[in-house]
């Protein structure tokens, strides 16, 4: 017998998680593909780096970062209140940081790929960049702005090195991932099952969906 539990937590925390990044995630892209800063292969660097960074790692730094015994954990902690590790929203932090390159790099390119003709007819017709961006660029990157979501969102469901790090295992923090992990250490594998396919199910169906718009998208354009 499962517990609902975790995959409430596991839907909450991939929404979550997905609604915050989409939002930071737009203008630092733009960033990324239009700046020519020196330092811009700098952060593209960081962006990049939780794809070849242990999950563990990251979430061992992030919970010694926020630890209460830290001077930055203490002082959200004195002044705001607010304790990172072992709660919901220090998964939602670490999801965030991990998930990063899922969201920012599908729109970057989507960005680049974009000619430059359209900025500057934009800018000749006398929009301002903000207007030139929601009105002009992003409707016009629609499948990236697509793509970037459901890969936040399908990695977000499926991460485990970081959320066990920074959230624990506790009933507020446990994620169908490490249930999965409890169920096969106390040999349920029926349970273990269970979870494992309802993700597997969900994830394949939102990919198909995924492909199926796009594919629809590719024929009405052409």
């Amino acid at each position: 017998m499962i517990e609902w539990g975790p995959l409430l937590i596991t839907l909450k925390l991939a929404l979550t998680t997905t609604s915050l990044l989409f939002i930071v995630a737009i203008p630092f892209a733009y960033w990324l593909a239009y700046s020519e800063a020196r330092i811009k292969f700098l952060f593209e660097a960081l962006v990049a780096l939780p794809l070849v960074l242990p999950p563990s790692v990251l979430g061992f730094y992030l919970l010694v970062t926020f630890s209460n015994n830290s001077s930055i954990g203490a002082y959200l902690a004195h002044h705001f209140d607010v304790n990172i590790p072992f709660t919901f929203t220090g998964l939602v932090v670490g999801s965030m940081i991990y998930s990063l390159p899922f969201m920012v790099q599908p729109i970057q390119v989507g960005f680049q790929n974009l000619s430059p003709s359209l900025k500057e007819a934009s800018y000749t017709l006398g929009k301002s960049r903000w207007q030139t961006l929601i009105r002009v660029l992003l409707p016009n990157i629609k499948t990236s702005l697509l793509t970037g979501i459901v890969l936040c969102f399908a990695h977000t469901i499926g991460e485990f090195g970081v959320v066990l790090m920074i959230g624990g295992n506790l009933d507020e923090t446990r994620v169908a991932s490490i249930a999965i992990y409890d169920s096969v250490n106390r040999l349920d594998y029926s349970a273990a099952h269970t979870y494992s396919f309802i993700l597997l199910l969900f994830s394949f169906t939102i990919l198909m969906l995924v492909y199926l718009f796009n594919k629809k998208g590719f024929s009405s354009v052409k």
